[in-house]
């Protein structure tokens, strides 16, 4: 493959007249760079303007990058290619198509700002129209992004059918659109080439040999911090040229014919199904790396007026003087209409309405499809039949196990939507699909088997493994989601989620709300969870909802048996917000909670608790293992000390049923709260700050707690037994709190 490489002897590049033309851009080209480049420059320095007067909030620029950004709009296609862009990208989204007004609506926060509408900084870029996905502070996470974005625009491309709409789920609500050779651009510093998930996108790319391109802006810092002291040798071409089936091309990035050249070929690479592609563009960075930052303090003038020279504005300008492509007043006319065009838009910007105070839960979840409401309360399809004088049951109303029930309940969603696609570790039944064609194996599907026979069935494209990197999986479905698949992705450990948190905290949770329900990214992440299980230890048995369940925008939800699992399950399937569906291991073939499969329409809705047993003299709250404990803990205090226990299963945790507690502790007056997690910070303890600020007058005894002690889960059960709430101390805070 060719390689391109970056000299800086040669940094004069193609502004130079050759045999007398410009190629491969023409005048006209040249001279509308360079009015899209002028305008770049000026906004920044509006918004620089604006922010000393404190008329805007933030300002970063994309000063010294205008000549890549103008060539990357050149040779990709807006509303056609996608886009995952960074900060320093004014010139990339002015080029495809964005107005400066647009951009100063940003600035000031504005309501109809089209990448947030006043939600986040300026230049966090996103634009529907344009297919530029939203852009969020966090470095390189947008990678995965635009991995998984590759990754459906390929899947429509080979299943079209799954691109139609469908009434009753996400489907009614997600446009979809592919092209048989769209191009995925994305962009990112220097400084982002050190974070993980860089790595992890060049691979999956690699791998997949995907239509991603790749485009590193070096300006030599990151932040304050240098180019050889973020990447060994300086250089990250160096670093990623062993890469199979990419293009790799590495120039200067001043130069906007040089860019352009190196784009289209990189582009053309793309294009033309070879693989991805990497362009390496070295830039300067004229201004601050933002106005809260100075660079004066980290970069002698020596240095700064070195890139000075090679600032790509004044250059391009000073080539069409001298090339005469335009002359003195051709380039005053040009600057003085940019100039005015800016000016007046800014004071457009500065009169523009502001989003109102009371927006600010619009479009935290979906405002479509609300998983709580009636259209998700379908009830089982069978009449469970009696028993035969054998003591035997019809085969289709045997009772499974919550495994069982979760395989078929993926099985039957695969088979009804074409678009639901499962990943992650160890989730297919063989990677390597001619061991399973040759009955060369069973297959594996999942290390506790709750997908297995789902790739045997539906295929490697809709059923495949990932690799061991949990900020991969959920990246990449992040991109997937966007496009209008519906990844139902596997965290094979609660455990191992840590990786994965940035994409689920700051990217998945926030991608409606930030964008202003410009994009969505409903999906499935399925997650083992849990204790119980003899030689966990301290990677295989802790919990940890409540770090997600204040996380707005994220659907929690712990089922404690099969058919709520079913249920559940197929609710967050169908439903338009992300959907983190916890299920604990201890569960998954325990006879407690076993149901008939309820066939492929049953649905709980979200937020609905369940009364597992009425009573009238004290109320639990719980969920996931802790139900057939606490049940076992009640059952005893009835038939011992006549205690009448009511029971409530949660099963949803965001949303919960404050109702259904609320008229139960009426009733009763008195609560118990019981968990897995930790007793102190835990899920729990906002349901007790709930109940005491709420229901304070309707309270007999003090609101009691049960949950696992505030250490880890450790390895043997002796350890394990005293960590983890048991029956015997439910009991005992039950009898204590009946006796209060």
């Amino acid at each position: 493959m060719a390689t391109t490489k970056f000299d800086p002897k040669l940094s004069e590049g193609a502004l130079k007249k050759e045999s007398g033309t410009h190629q491969p851009l023409t005048s006209r080209q040249l001279i509308d760079a360079y009015r899209i480049m002028f305008t770049s420059r000026r906004i920044d320095d509006r918004e620089i303007l604006l922010k000393r007067q404190q008329k805007v909030f933030f300002q970063i620029s994309g000063a010294g990058h205008e000549a890549v950004g103008v060539a990357a709009a050149y040779a990709l296609k807006p509303s056609y290619d996608w886009f995952f862009p960074y900060y320093r990208d004014r010139a990339l989204l002015l080029g495809l198509g964005a107005t400066p007004y647009e951009m100063l609506l940003g600035a000031v926060g504005a309501a109809d700002d089209p990448s947030s509408g006043g939600r986040q900084m300026p230049s966090h870029w996103a634009h529907k129209r344009l297919n530029v996905f939203t852009q969020s502070s966090c470095t390189g996470t947008q990678a995965l992004h635009a991995v998984g974005c590759a990754e459906a625009g390929r899947f429509f491309n080979s299943h079209p059918n799954a691109a139609r709409k469908a009434e009753g789920d996400y489907r009614q609500f997600k446009d979809v659109q592919f092209r048989g050779d769209e191009i995925v651009y994305v962009s990112l510093g220097d400084g982002t080439t050190s974070e993980g998930e860089f790595w992890e996108a060049l691979n999956t790319a690699s791998n997949l040999r995907l239509p991603v391109l790749f485009c590193v802006q070096d300006n030599g810092y990151a932040i304050s911090v240098p180019v050889e002291v973020q990447t060994a040798g300086a250089n990250i071409s160096r670093l990623v040229s062993s890469f199979p089936n990419f293009h790799f091309e590495e120039f200067d990035g001043t130069d906007p014919v040089l860019s352009y050249a190196a784009f289209k070929r990189a582009a053309d690479y793309c294009r033309a199904g070879h693989g991805p592609a990497f362009v390496h563009a070295h830039v300067i960075r004229p201004y601050s790396h933002s106005l809260s930052d100075d660079e004066r303090l980290y970069r002698p003038d020596s240095e700064r007026e070195s890139d000075a020279a090679r600032d790509p504005v004044p250059r391009l300008q000073m080539f069409l003087l001298r090339e005469g492509i335009l002359d003195e007043n051709g380039i005053n006319q040009l600057e003085k209409e940019v100039e005015e065009q800016v000016q007046a838009d800014a004071d457009r910007a500065l009169d523009a309405a502001l989003p109102q105070a009371d927006s600010i839960y619009t479009f935290v979840y979906s405002p479509d499809l609300d998983p709580t409401s009636a259209v998700f309360d379908q009830h089982p399809a069978y009449a469970a039949p009696e028993a035969t004088s054998e003591g035997k049951r019809p085969a289709a109303s045997q009772p499974k196990t919550m495994a069982d029930l979760i395989n078929a309940t993926l099985r039957d969603e695969m088979r009804r939507d074409e678009r639901v696609i499962i990943f992650g570790e160890d989730v297919a039944d063989a990677s390597r699909e001619e061991y399973v064609k040759q009955k060369l194996v069973k297959g594996k599907g999942g290390v506790f088997k709750l997908t297995a026979g789902l790739q045997m069935e539906f295929g490697a494209d809709r059923v495949f493994n990932s690799p061991l990197a949990e900020a991969n999986i959920v990246g990449r479905a992040i991109g997937m989601a966007g496009r209008g698949l519906k990844p139902v992705v596997e965290i094979q450990f609660f455990d191992y989620i840590w990786p994965a948190m940035m994409q689920l905290r700051e990217e998945l949770s926030l991608v409606r709300w930030r964008s202003n329900n410009a994009f969505s990214s409903p999906l499935v992440v399925r997650v083992a969870i849990g204790g119980y299980l003899t030689g966990g230890a301290i990677y295989h048995s802790q919990c940890g909802e409540s770090t997600f369940t204040h996380v707005p925008g994220l659907r929690v939800i712990f089922p404690s048996n099969a058919l709520d699992a079913a249920g559940l399950l197929r609710t967050a399937i169908r439903c338009d917000d992300p959907v983190l569906f916890l299920e604990h291991k201890r569960l998954y073939r325990e006879t407690f909670g076993r149901a008939p499969y309820p066939g492929p329409g049953y649905m709980i809705p979200f937020g609905k608790a369940k009364v597992v047993q009425a009573g009238t003299d004290l109320t639990v709250v719980t969920y996931g293992a802790v139900v057939p404990r606490a049940l076992q803990a009640a059952q005893k205090l009835e038939r011992e000390h006549q205690v009448s226990v009511e029971l409530i299963d949660l099963r949803s945790l965001n949303p919960f049923d404050w109702e259904r507690i609320a008229d139960s502790v009426r009733k009763t007056s008195r609560v118990l709260i019981a968990y897995e997690d930790t007793l102190s910070w835990g899920y729990g303890a906002e349901i007790a700050a709930r109940v005491a600020d709420d229901l304070f007058h309707d309270l007999d005894a003090p609101v009691k707690r049960v949950a696992a002690a505030d250490t880890f889960v450790g390895y043997q059960p002796i350890l394990e037994d005293a960590i983890l709430p048991q029956s015997s101390d439910l009991f005992r805070a039950m009898k204590e709190l009946a006796q209060f």
